[in-house]
């Protein structure tokens, strides 16, 4: 193994940030009580905000960005964990305030560290990625609140992403009919054969609406935020259940208290930086299970760690469909 390896590094200049492919050293690495050869990350919605500095994701400079890897254990001083072990990392702010994926080797906490799950690749973990194991955590989420595929049809938002993509194809296996909410119509073949049942316009969604509206789907994954979550609020059914994971639209949440309390609608925060680790546990070992490798395979596009700043405005400016894996070796 080299001394050295590569690694993107984002730095602070007085016009903004730059990024630059170098060569890091181990002693370079931030603390950590596990050592991670890592083989693959991925682009997620995030990590384009970090990479072009849109939005204050890093916190710390200079920074490797990638909130996401995974890779086999070279070193570790945590219990749970051994030198050959296949991990993988989702959030826990790596890629914001600690160095992460878009380098060859990584140092990072044991108890970040989730098993790679028997019968999921290391380059299809990173297809599943943040983008995934949220889609994973919206679905576990409507299955608490006894959202079943017999009570109708599940909206998703931002449907052509990361997350949107997934939760389709999962959402699909399981048995639910699918709604798509898409701005791109030329993806409408792609959403199909993913598993959705039916395309909407965004623009259906994307503008104020009323406060209450029909009812038309029994639950939601939004990726979106904004004028889009309220209405997607607005127009589920009695005793349906949303969940809100993301801001492509905004952070605001222009919506009434009406759908709340008239038709028993139940708002789900989904987090995928913190959640604790059974909960992380349970998603990876659904997704090993519930969703069709197939599907992923189709969504997801393979990068080199040269290839990431290019990709990364593309993602914000809606112009990625499905995933990308970062080969950091490539």
């Amino acid at each position: 193994m080299s001394d050295t390896f590569r690694a993107i590094q984002l730095s602070k200049t007085d016009d903004g940030q730059t990024s630059a492919i170098v060569d890091l050293t181990e002693n370079d690495l931030m603390e950590g009580d596990v050592t991670v050869e890592v083989s693959h990350s991925t682009i997620n919605y995030k990590d384009g905000l970090a990479m072009t500095g849109a939005a204050p994701v890093v916190r710390t400079w200079p920074l490797v960005p990638g909130i996401d890897f995974v890779g086999t254990v070279t070193k570790s001083e945590h219990a749970n964990w051994k030198a050959g072990d296949q991990v993988v990392l989702n959030g826990w702010g790596v890629g914001e305030s600690h160095f992460g994926g878009y380098a060859q080797r990584a140092r990072v906490k044991g108890d970040w560290l989730v098993a790679l799950p028997d019968g999921i690749s290391p380059a299809r973990a990173m297809a599943i990625g943040t983008a995934g194991y949220t889609a994973m955590l919206c679905v576990l989420g409507l299955e608490r609140q006894g959202v079943k595929p017999s009570d109708g049809d599940i909206i998703v938002t931002g449907a052509a992403g990361g997350v949107g993509s997934v939760s389709i194809a999962l959402l699909a296996k399981l048995g639910y009919k699918v709604i798509a909410s898409t701005g791109r119509a030329s993806e409408a073949d792609y959403l199909k054969s993913l598993g959705a049942s039916e395309i909407i316009d965004r623009n259906e969604l994307s503008s104020p609406g009323r406060p209450m509206g029909k009812e038309r789907w029994a639950g939601a994954v939004d990726a979106v935020g904004s004028h889009t979550l309220a209405n997607v609020i607005a127009q589920t059914k009695y005793g349906g259940a949303v969940t809100a994971c993301g801001l492509a639209q905004g952070m605001d949440l222009p919506a009434s208290v009406a759908p709340f309390i008239l038709r028993g609608i139940q708002l789900i925060g989904i987090d995928s930086v913190n959640a604790p680790l059974e909960l992380r546990q349970q998603a990876w070992s659904r997704l090993a299970s519930d969703l069709d490798m197939d599907k992923l395979d189709a969504m997801t596009q393979s990068v080199g760690l040269g290839d990431v700043a290019d990709f990364a405005p593309k993602i914000l400016a809606g112009q990625v469909r499905g995933r990308i894996v970062v080969d950091v070796n490539a």
